[in-house]
Order: structure tokens, then sequence, then C-alpha cells
């Protein structure tokens, strides 16, 4: 029935007679007041049963199968109006003595069949929308959606107003704001009539599948610590990779979308909001979160997986900011706390992989000298495993900040002086570890019996070390100081092998090679030097020092020392020596040549030259000299 009938039907009254006006007036002076309010009330009635009645799901099957919010947005507007003025009726009729129970029951019955009409309406918007209520879209217009979608939008925009706000989003945001605002007004609706439970219900089992779904899609799964103890570290670390992959959509977009959309559709009740959002996600955030934790309380982790761990380690580190805040109620407060109790573990076993790192290079127990005093494997490993660690100093800091280096002895100022131990705690572990590695290796260099070559290993290590700090984030962490402490350190070994592998040679040479000497003492000194030069040179090619600067730093400075001192004696002697003897047998080396024999050094047996072929070399090129000198 039309509005303006209604109101003619309650208002347009007979006019009372004026025989009986008095009395009534008389002794029912509030009677006109609570027949106009009363008036009132049986309209809005009568209004709400015309239209709750025409969409009554029982009443035909059109509305069965139909959509009021989807058929006809204006006339949904109107049922829910009409549902309001409803409430109010009812209320109004609670609260007067002498209202009609007949008119109670009536609105009470039409408050069921509507509250009905409008569960079934939540229930087809939510599954009918399901791809459009998707966290990634709910979370990238959360600013939005918040203005747009109150029961004040639905019931005073026009459908103009509607399509002009739309216009600047894509299609499916679009769906995605109408489908929110419409599942708002139903919830306002049906909380304030006292129907809240119905619409949670509904809601809670619907999104908590999705939830659970687009966990599934993301690759979690949950997992009991045996399951994961059983793994082969194959699967295990496929898993973690898989996770990494995960944790920052199921946080950021997952459950960051579902709060948005809990807070927006129950905007009318902060503890329904609430409580949705606790019984759709802290399951499967558990289960998210739960993963790290039985990782960290792996027993089978060795110094190998920590990066694994430490990645773990990072993303929930990184991520705490928004698990605390999306996380952020009373009541899902176990999946905070289940967050920092991964951290917890997680650090445990970096601890853990740490000692069993240290303690492996400790015991390290090979005795085979490396060939050719070349870098050890075991530097190379601890080194590489070290520059890893150094990428993840931030997080190693907070590890091990509240775990303080205890040693039996004190720390060498030398290695240690330039660090506080309260600001630099993973610079002081690094270079603690650095210095064991170090400790091992002059252990190592005592198994080679030519003492020359044990210092140039320890040269070729050391060096390998300083250059792997120096190309890495080690530098940040280890300093200046520390690098140019073992640079010197490397070029104390380095003087070291020469002097012990070169000291016969520059022995075997006059203090002063002008000196004017005897013929006997000349031929003397030339055999001793061919005798010396050609032992290291028979040794020292096959040595090696892998490290091209080092290299060309140590044969440039032996022939710094040599070839001037030999020249001079050669200069002085080798005319004498070709008149006694003849110069192949005596003066086997032209000074312009030393060069080119040390060139051929440390480049390993590969690159060597040999005995028969240097003696050969030498003593041609000498006559080569020879000849052009007469």
């Amino acid at each position: 029935m039309p509005r303006k009938g209604m109101r003619t039907l309650f208002f347009k009254s007979p006019s009372p007679s004026p025989s009986n006006s008095p009395s009534r007036s008389a002794t029912q002076p509030s009677s006109p007041r609570r027949s106009f309010s009363d008036s009132l009330m049986e309209e809005n009635i009568e209004i709400a049963q015309t239209l709750i009645t025409q969409w009554d799901s029982d009443s035909s099957s059109y509305t069965n199968i139909s959509s009021l919010f989807h058929d006809d947005r204006q006339e949904a507007r109107l049922y829910l109006k009409s549902v309001k003025d409803l409430q109010s009726a009812m209320q109004h009729f609670l609260s007067s003595q002498d209202s009609s129970a007949e008119k109670l029951i009536i609105a009470q019955n039409l408050m069921q069949s509507a509250m009905k009409r409008l569960e079934k309406e939540f229930y087809q918007i939510l599954s009918a929308s399901r791809e459009y209520l998707d966290a990634e879209t709910v979370s990238s217009r959360s600013s939005k959606a918040s203005a747009r979608s109150s029961i004040s939008d639905l019931e005073s925009e026009s459908e103009d107003e509607s399509r002009a706000t739309t216009e600047s989003v894509s299609a499916e945001e679009q769906i995605s704001t109408i489908a929110m605002s419409d599942l708002k007004s139903i919830a306002d609706c049906m909380i304030s009539s006292g129907y809240g439970k119905e619409c949670v219900r509904i809601y809670k089992i619907l999104r908590k599948s999705i939830v659970d779904e687009g966990l599934y899609l993301l690759g979690v799964e949950k997992l009991s610590l045996s399951q994961v103890q059983k793994m082969d570290w194959q699967v295990l670390e496929t898993k973690i990779k898989n996770w990494l992959s995960a944790v920052k959509v199921a946080v950021k977009t997952l459950f960051y979308g579902e709060r948005l959309l809990c807070e927006q559709v129950f905007a009318a009740s902060d503890s329904i909001a609430e409580s949705c959002f606790n019984e759709i996600s802290k399951e499967a955030a558990m289960t998210l979160f739960g993963f790290p934790e039985l990782v960290g309380k792996c027993k089978k982790l060795s110094p190998e997986k920590m990066f694994r761990i430490l990645d773990l380690y990072q993303a929930v580190s990184d991520l705490w900011p928004e698990i605390e805040s999306i996380f952020s109620f009373e009541s899902t407060s176990a999946v905070r706390s289940l967050a920092v109790n991964s951290l917890i573990k997680l650090g445990e076993a970096v601890r853990t992989m740490l000692m069993d790192f240290e303690s492996a290079i400790q015991k390290d127990s090979s005795k085979t000298p490396v060939p050719a005093g070349g870098v050890h494997p075991l530097t190379r490993y601890v080194m590489n495993y070290i520059s890893f660690l150094a990428d993840y100093s931030e997080i190693l800091g907070d590890i091990v900040v509240d775990w303080p280096l205890t040693i039996s002895t004190p720390l060498p100022e030398a290695y240690f002086g330039c660090y506080d131990a309260e600001e630099s705690p993973i610079s002081i572990r690094i270079a603690w570890l650095v210095l064991v590695l170090l400790c091992k290796l002059d252990g190592k260099a005592e198994l080679y019996k030519d003492v020359a070559l044990s210092y140039l290993f320890l040269a070729n290590n050391l060096q390998y070390v300083v250059v792997k700090v120096r190309g890495s984030s080690l530098k940040y962490l280890l300093g200046e100081y520390w690098v140019e402490k073992h640079e010197s350190k490397v070029k104390q070994y380095a003087s070291n092998y020469e002097r012990m592998g070169w000291s016969k040679v520059f022995a075997s040479l006059p203090e002063d090679p002008t000196a004017q000497i005897s013929s006997d003492e000349a031929k003397s000194y030339f055999k001793r030097f061919n005798a010396a030069f050609e032992e290291a040179y028979k040794k020292q090619t096959s040595w090696v020092v892998p490290d091209p600067k080092l290299r060309d730093e140590l044969k440039v400075s032996v022939a710094k020392k040599l070839v001037p001192v030999y020249r001079e004696f050669y200069e002085k002697h080798r005319v004498g020596m070709r008149r006694e003897c003849g110069e192949d047998s005596l003066v086997r080396y032209a000074p312009e040549n030393l060069d080119n024999y040390l060139s051929d050094l440390l480049y390993g047996a590969a690159n060597g030259g040999s005995v028969s072929s240097f003696s050969s070399s030498s003593s041609s090129s000498s006559n080569s000299h020879g000849r052009q000198g007469r």
C-alpha cells in the first residue's frame, strides 16, 4: 500500500461528537498523544509488513531464489529502513503498558521473517562475492572502503552517486566495495535487532574456509615436530623455501585483509569483529608460525644449514611489526607469543650451530700438508662461511647480543682492542672465529719440512683471509684496523719466506761485489751462487702463490735484493772467468736473465721448469751474452 495512503488512513480520524468530546477529554487527557504515537508505530508495522512479506522466502518461489540486494538496491535500502522502523515500533509497544499484545506479536513475527531474509542475503553476498572479497583486494582498498562502506551511505546515496564513486576504480574493486557495503549494512541491522549471532555464525564459517584455503594454496601445511625431525634435509629445505615465499603474502595480504574485512563488516561492534577475526584466522596463523618454531627445535641442524635458519629468523623478525599490529587483540595473543617463541627457538639453533662451527674448526685433524704451500681447504671453507654470515650481521647481532664470548684466556689486544663488547657483539664473535682459524693454520704450517715453505703457506692463507675480508661485508664488521694489522702480518710472513728461502743465494755472493778478489775466490763465489740459485729455483718452481698481487710482490722483492748485487759481481769478474776456464762451466747466468728465471717461480708444478730445461736455458743464455761481450 502506498505510504501516502497509509498516512491518510491513520491521520484522518472522524471528528468527535459534541456530546461525548468533553467527557473523553476529562477522563482521558493523554489519549490523543498516545493515539498519535501508537498510530505512527502501527504505520511503521504496516509499511514493514508490506515489504517484508513481499520478500518472505517462504511466500513465493521467486523470492526464494532471487536476491534483494542484487535485484533492486533502492528497495534494499527501504527494506533495511523498514526493519529499523519495525524495531522502533517493537520498543514502543514494549514500553507502553496499554499496548496491544497483538501488535507486538505481529511485529515480532515480521522481525523474525526479516532476519531470516537478511541472513539469507548475507550468505548469498558472502558466497557470490567470494572471489572479490579476497584478501589482496580488501587490503589494497582498505582506506577507500572504510570511507565508502557505512549504513548511512547505503541509506542515503543515490544510484548516480554510487556510480560516480566507483568510476575511478576497477570492476573488481567496484564489486568488492558494493559487497562490503551490503554486508556491513546487513550486519549492522541484524546486530541492532538482536540477531547478531546468526549473522556472525555464517560469516565465521564461510570466511574461515577462505583463509584456510588461502594458506593451503600458499603451500603451508600443519606439521608435527616428529614429522619435521624425520624429514631429509633436502625435503625440509624445500619446505623452508616455500614458507619463506608464503609468509609475507600470508601476513601482509591474507591476515591483514581478513582483519580489515572483519572490522569493516562488523564496525558496529568491536567485540564481534575481534571474535570473528580470532576464530577465522587464529588456527591458520598458528600453523604458519608454528613451522619456524619446529625447525628451530630440530636436533640435526649442522652448521651448513645455518643460512636457512637465519632466513627464517629474518623473515619473522622483519614481519614482527605487522604481526604485532594484525594480531593485536587479546584473543590473538597466542599468535604473537608463537611468533616470538619461533624467534627464540631459531636464535637458540643459530647459537648452537655457531658453537658447532667453531668446534669443527678446532677439531680439523687433517695431517697432510697442502701441496706447494697453497691455500688450505679449511681456510676457503671457513672464510666463505664467515663472509656469508656477515651478510646476516644485523640479525646475528640480535641473536648474540646477550650471548657474550667466554674463553679461558684473555683476548689478544691486537685482534680485539678496537671492539666494544656491548656495541659490537657480532664483530667480536666473527673476529674470534677468524682467530680460531689462524691458530689452526699455525699448527698446519708445522707439517712442512721446509721452513720457507711453511712461511709461504702462512702468507698465502692469511692473504686469502684478508682479501676475503676486504671484498665482503666482513670489512664493515672487522674494520680497517683489523685489516691493516693482518696485512702487516702477511708482509711479515713474506719477509720470513724470503729470508729462509733465499738466504743461501744471497750469502753465496760477497758482501762487497766490487771488491778486488783473486781468481780462485771469484770461481768459488760463482760456484756457490750457481748451486744455491739452482737449488732454490728447483724447489720454488713447484711452490705456489695463488694471489697475483702477493706473488708479484714476492718476486719483485727477491729480484731487487739479488739482481743488482749479482750484476755488480758479474761485471767485475766475468772476463777473468772466461779466460780461466770458459764461460759455460762457471758463469751460467747473465744478470738480465735472472728476472726471467724468477718469473717462473710460485706458479706451482704445472708452470715450473724442470732442472734440465733450466740448466739448458741458462747455459744457452749465458753463451749468448758471453759472445755479445767479446
